[in-house]
């Protein structure tokens, strides 16, 4: 696999089954990007699954591990996208696989309306600055920041293309919990289940995982905080087991 610029091939797991190409320049995934994808519902056998900002494919890669599901990933940057096409490429899950090159907002006449059983998102977490506050690093600024697309826009869109019945997944900021929930049941996502992600048991929690349901009722679970780290700065245990897949 052709790698460009400075671009690398990563592990995705530990067991080394699964490889994908990042750049520290462009787009290296995160930690919320593995939590989001063990926390999400998804069908084992069979249905579609959408991941929004998808970035080099990582959900839609650890997703694969999970289910047989197809996946469609849907990312604005050209060359992030181009990553995420080789890495499924590189893995031979170009049958279950498919990416979209282009804006969340203008999905409806290539997607279609309420067609996925499932819709996961890492959308950009911040309030789009000034220009004059943008990082010099496009990729950064774009990837972070709500230049492209608003957390409306973000919920918007998985309303119009999740099925009623049907689930969507975000990790965000603890900050923007009531955004979150205000813009759900704008969009007729009642939330269903909430878990805060803590660094450590004497933190503030600084991640939030979300699942809403379309056209649900109302019924929120609050799920066992999630500590990633020990006192001495190991991982705890449940946060390896996650992040490892163990």
């Amino acid at each position: 696999m052709e790698l460009y610029d400075d671009e690398r091939l990563d592990y995705l797991l530990a067991d080394e089954s699964m490889q994908i190409i990042q750049s520290p320049t462009a787009f290296s995934f995160s930690l919320d990007a593995v939590l989001l994808a063990h926390f999400a519902r998804i069908p084992i056998r069979r249905g579609k699954i959408l991941d929004l900002c998808t970035g080099n494919a990582v959900i839609p890669l650890l997703l694969s591990k999970r289910t047989d599901a197809t996946i469609t990933g849907v990312e604005i940057q050209k060359r992030i996208f181009q990553m995420g096409e080789r890495s499924i490429k590189l893995n031979g899950l170009s049958d279950q696989i498919k990416m979209i090159h282009g804006d969340l907002k203008e999905m409806l006449p290539i997607l279609g309306h309420s067609t996925f059983d499932v819709v996961t998102c890492n959308p950009p977490y911040f309030p789009t600055p000034a220009v004059t506050e943008h990082n010099e690093n496009k990729y950064l600024t774009i990837a972070r920041h709500e230049v492209y697309c608003t957390l409306e826009d973000v919920v918007k869109a998985c309303k119009l293309h999740v099925r009623p019945g049907g689930k969507v997944a975000m990790v965000h900021r603890p900050g923007r919990l009531v955004d979150i929930i205000t813009l759900f049941r704008k969009y007729r996502l009642e939330p269903k289940r909430m878990r805060l992600v803590y660094p450590k048991k004497d933190r503030e929690a600084n991640i939030l995982l979300i699942e809403g349901v379309r056209d649900g009722k109302a019924d929120l679970k609050i799920l066992p905080p999630l500590y990633i780290y020990e006192a001495d700065g190991s991982y705890t245990k449940e946060a390896e087991d996650i992040i490892y897949g163990t």
